[in-house]
């Protein structure tokens, strides 16, 4: 019989100290994709990436609503985190900007086309 295996995101890979976020604010790149705005920030001196995750009580009142939209995202990023170079820790917050929740599929695609251009502007750069 398998055995049961927590599939969850590890503390290490979430942003939670206000010395990181501040540096996130001050030297991060804002983007918007679809229904999410993000700011990513590369090279935080890890070698992981870590992502921080806001819905505004503004546009859902409910935190039932609001908890359902940061599930969603943080699995969306979860399955697709290797789409993220290896060894350079990119520091990323995810700001949902709907009155509307979306389907899973579509924050899915979405947070993977952010993904997507978050490694591109890593060639680049």
């Amino acid at each position: 019989m398998a055995e049961n295996v927590r599939h969850l995101l590890p503390k290490d890979e979430r942003l939670h100290v206000k010395k990181d976020i501040a540096a996130l604010f001050e030297k991060g790149k804002f983007r918007t994709c679809r229904n999410i705005r993000y700011c990513f920030r590369e090279d935080n001196g890890l070698t992981f990436s870590r992502i921080m995750i806001s819905v505004p009580k503004r546009m859902f009142k409910r935190a039932v609503k609001r908890n359902l939209i940061r599930r969603r995202i943080r699995e969306s990023y979860r399955l697709q985190k290797e789409l993220l170079p290896d060894n350079a820790g990119t520091d990323i917050l995810f700001i949902y900007n709907s009155k509307e929740i979306s389907a899973w599929h579509e924050i899915f695609s979405t947070v993977g086309q952010i993904m997507k251009d978050i490694c591109n502007e890593a060639r680049k750069g």
